[in-house]
C-alpha cells in the first residue's frame, strides 16, 4: 500500500540530506525492488496499478512511501523534483 502524508519539520530537515531525483512530464512503468520514501519538492504525479486504476496522486509538500514489490505506472503531470531514500 502506498502512503501519502504531510511530514513534520524534523522529518523535512532529515530529507535535506537525501539525494534528489528530477524528471520532466512523462509516463513510465516502474517496479520497486526496495521500499522507497520520498519527499516531493516540486511537481505533481499520479501512480496507477498494472490494470490502469489510479492508486494515488501527490504533489509538492507530500511525503510518499512506496512498498517493495510494487509494479506500477507513473504519470508525471508537472515536472517532478524529490528527495528520496531506498530501504
Amino acid at each position: 500500500m502506498i502512503t501519502v502524508r504531510k511530514p513534520n519539520e524534523n522529518e523535512i530537515r532529515e530529507f535535506e540530506t537525501w539525494p534528489v531525483w528530477e524528471k520532466e512530464e512523462s509516463e513510465f512503468d516502474w517496479e520497486y525492488s526496495d521500499k522507497e520514501t520520498c519527499y516531493i519538492l516540486q511537481g505533481k504525479a499520479q501512480v496507477f496499478d498494472e490494470n490502469g486504476a489510479i492508486l494515488v496522486e501527490f504533489g509538492k509538500g507530500d511525503l510518499v512511501v512506496f512498498p517493495p514489490g510494487l509494479r506500477c505506472k507513473w504519470k508525471i503531470l508537472e515536472n517532478m523534483r524529490k528527495h528520496y531514500n531506498l530501504g
